[in-house]
């Protein structure tokens, strides 16, 4: 039986320059792979170590990028390694099959969510309303699934955020703030639930995560085995379950430890 691995991405595996943390000497900094690229720019980085080990987890295990980012963020990114089969886009909005959203899948989605908590433009209205221009500088909605925000992180008011979640908490929405976003996320719209689906479609029954942030708890809680790094929503509430190992490591070094942690449990523990 195969062993399935979902991951989440942005600082999880990769990294954006602001987010590689290099606290070592320039002389002993890894050597970085960049794996996008945006209006010609890179963006995100993993180390050499990690492509090699990411490569050599895609031989070995059913790997499924597991991301908040829309399809069309996702698909800048540039992943060594065999193509995956499987992707999991906008917080499991999207399942992705050899880069198509299965249509069936996102319906499903779409009508759990319209049953279970208040409508997106609700939210959108109080974020339009309640955000203060002088630290917003976006305001976006996401495959009309979620919203966000982004920020000045500095200037961000921590009670702001703190009032959005118990707003948010009492419409069936969860908030989540990562980096310079501010995410409003449906509590039906999960990545744990469409990592079940590929699971059951691979016929897997070893499954294997990672994840920072608040929006990716439900995914570690879900897996068989999971992972966070030393940085991130999830470390800095030190929030951790039974199966859960918090790693010390922070920044692009994590995303290497936690490739050789799938790598080691996929050749030790698989069915």
């Amino acid at each position: 039986m195969p062993v399935l691995v979902a991951s989440d991405l942005d600082r999880t595996l990769i990294y954006s320059a602001a987010a590689l943390a290099l606290t070592m000497p320039d002389a002993r900094a890894p050597r970085l792979l960049c794996v996008e690229v945006h209006e010609s720019r890179p963006l995100s980085y993993m180390t050499e170590t990690a492509a090699q080990l990411l490569t050599d987890l895609g031989d070995a295990a059913v790997f499924v990028p597991t991301t908040t980012r829309t399809r069309k963020q996702y698909q800048r990114i540039n992943l060594p390694g065999p193509e995956p089969k499987y992707a999991i886009c906008a917080n499991g909005g999207h399942l992705l099959v050899d880069g198509v959203s299965d249509p069936d899948w996102h319906a499903q989605v779409q009508a759990s969510l319209a049953e279970q908590c208040a409508p997106l433009a609700e939210v959108q209205d109080h974020l339009m309303a309640s955000a203060s221009p002088a630290w917003v500088r976006k305001h976006r909605i996401a495959e009309d699934l979620f919203a966000y925000l982004v920020v000045e992180r500095e200037l961000l008011p921590e009670e702001w955020v703190k009032e959005l979640a118990v707003w948010a908490e009492n419409r069936g929405w969860t908030v989540s703030l990562q980096g310079r976003k501010i995410y409003a996320v449906p509590k039906p719209l999960t990545k744990s639930a469409a990592m079940h689906e590929v699971a059951r479609r691979a016929g897997a029954e070893l499954t294997l995560a990672a994840g920072d942030s608040l929006l990716d708890a439900d995914l570690l809680l879900a897996a068989d085995r999971g992972w966070r790094p030393g940085h991130g929503e999830l470390a800095d509430a030190e929030w951790t379950a039974p199966a859960i190992s918090a790693l010390p490591e922070r920044g692009v070094l994590a995303g290497e430890r936690i490739l050789r942690e799938f790598l080691k449990a996929t050749r030790t523990e698989a069915p």
